[in-house]
C-alpha cells in the first residue's frame, strides 16, 4: 500500500509547481470561481480566464494572499487562494479591464 501511494506521490509531483509571491507583485486573478456572481461583458469562450492586474498587499497562511482589489470590485472578499492566482509579466496597460462588471444581487 505504501508503495503505490509513493508511486502516486512522484507522478502528481512531476506535474506541481510551487506558487510563491512576495508582498507587492503584481498578480491576475482567475475568473472562474465567480461564474454566475460576476460578469465580464462577453461570454463563453471569449470570456476572459484571468482579469486586472492585483498588488499583493499580504500573506494569510501558507496558500492564500490578499489583494488589494479597486473600488469596482469592492463587494468581492480580497483574500484567495494561491490556486486562483497567475504570477503578471506583462506591463499594466496590457491587461484586461474591469469595466463591463456587472454583479449578481445574490452575492
Amino acid at each position: 500500500m505504501q508503495a503505490a501511494r509513493d508511486r502516486q506521490k512522484s507522478y502528481a509531483d512531476l506535474k506541481r509547481k510551487p506558487m510563491k509571491f512576495e508582498v507587492g507583485d503584481k498578480v491576475m486573478l482567475k475568473v472562474s470561481p465567480w461564474k454566475g456572481v460576476v460578469r465580464f461583458g462577453k461570454r463563453r469562450k471569449l470570456n476572459p480566464r484571468f482579469v486586472g492586474t492585483f498588488k499583493v498587499i499580504k500573506r494569510v497562511g501558507d496558500v492564500a494572499y490578499k489583494l488589494e482589489l479597486p473600488a469596482e470590485l469592492s463587494r468581492v472578499h480580497n483574500t484567495f487562494h494561491v490556486s486562483n492566482l497567475k504570477k503578471c509579466h506583462a506591463d499594466e496597460p496590457l491587461a484586461v479591464p474591469l469595466d463591463g462588471l456587472h454583479f449578481d444581487d445574490k452575492l
